[in-house]
């Protein structure tokens, strides 16, 4: 599987690449278990000017990762590169202001003050929101944008179907930004969003992996039907499908429950049996649905970066994937990389 093929997105046949850099890991953002994040400024600049030189092209970011790092480490790594030369996607839906009692200074390797963040999807925030972005990302322009966790607000559907939609079709329309859809880790949304709007991507987090299959069966084919492409994010669903089964492992960005460790290891045996990496199963499976345009695995690291390069490259023999079918760990309608 090539990794630096893209796809055709949106009306302005934007090109994404099938492996994308999640950058919300190396924005310094340390999650709630614990279990990862940190991520120093110079490692994270590092990290995505090292998938720039291995050929990446598409880098996915948002307001929230790190309360603007995740923003600002990308416009520092990626400056003086030829703006033509790569895809970049944000989010909305979420502003962010000074902490109240916070430090007010700017003098950091990331240039911002301590910020919280507010969530809101009115027409004026999103377009504050696209602002700041530009500004944290010393850009000119963003080529994806993504209204981010609607389904976390009673107010997020209404608000984004009345006001935060039709300001990114307008922005579209007059060919600000290329391509429009919304970022969630959960599809029954994003599924009302398609049927409603004419969206170029969805960003799923989650919810269709090795382990999570809950969208295969009637969002993907909707996706299909409607002509809206999906980047998968979270393919290790946060953890448990990239880290040692024998310790404390994330699922959902908390604790994994014992009866999804327990299924993780069967997959895993399966991979360990043909001389697979289990992480190389999860980022190829989700590709092969022909719904899936990019994957955004993210990494902490540069060493972890260059393992998913590899990783989304090696060679997966047939029999991974019968194995995994005949012992009920992947639905039989599941598409799967082939040989």
């Amino acid at each position: 599987m090539n990794p630096f093929d893209t796809v055709p997105v949106g009306p302005y046949d934007l090109p994404v690449m099938r492996l994308g850099l999640g950058c919300a890991a190396l924005s310094g953002m340390v999650h709630a278990d614990g279990l990862y994040g940190g991520t120093a400024y110079d490692e994270g600049v590092r990290t995505v000017e090292r998938a720039y030189e291995l050929g990446i092209r598409y880098f996915d970011t948002a307001p929230v990762y790190g309360y603007g790092r995740s923003e600002a480490r990308l416009g520092h790594a990626l400056a003086g590169k030829p703006r033509d030369s790569f895809v970049l996607s944000t989010k909305v839906g979420r502003v962010l202001d000074p902490k109240p009692g916070g430090n007010k200074s700017t003098d950091n390797p990331d240039g911002l003050p301590e910020l919280i963040h507010v969530n809101t999807f009115t027409r004026d925030d999103v377009l504050r929101s696209i602002e700041d972005s530009l500004k944290r990302l010393r850009m000119d322009r963003i080529d994806i944008i993504y209204i981010h966790d609607p389904d976390l607000e009673e107010f997020g559907e209404r608000q984004s179907n009345e006001e935060a939609f039709p300001a990114l079709m307008e922005l579209r329309e007059q060919g600000v930004i290329k391509a429009i859809g919304s970022g969630t880790n959960t599809w029954e949304l994003p599924a009302r969003f398609v049927r409603s709007f004419d969206l170029d991507i969805i960003l799923l987090a989650g919810r269709y992996t090795l382990l999570d299959h809950s969208a295969l069966q009637e969002f993907l084919p909707l996706c299909v039907e409607r002509n809206v492409k999906v980047a998968i994010g979270g393919p290790y669903n946060s953890g448990i499908l990239a880290r040692d089964l024998d310790k404390p492992v994330s699922f959902e960005y908390a604790p994994a429950p014992q009866d999804l460790v327990d299924r993780a290891k069967r997959l895993q045996a399966i991979c360990r049996h043909h001389g697979v990496d289990l992480k190389a199963a999860a980022l190829q499976f989700v590709l092969a649905h022909p719904a899936v345009a990019t994957v955004l695995p993210g990494a902490q690291t540069v060493g972890e970066l260059e393992q998913n390069v590899n990783l989304i490259s090696e060679h997966i023999p047939d029999s991974v994937w019968r194995d995994m079918r005949s012992e009920g760990l992947i639905p039989a309608e599941a598409p799967t990389p082939q040989t």
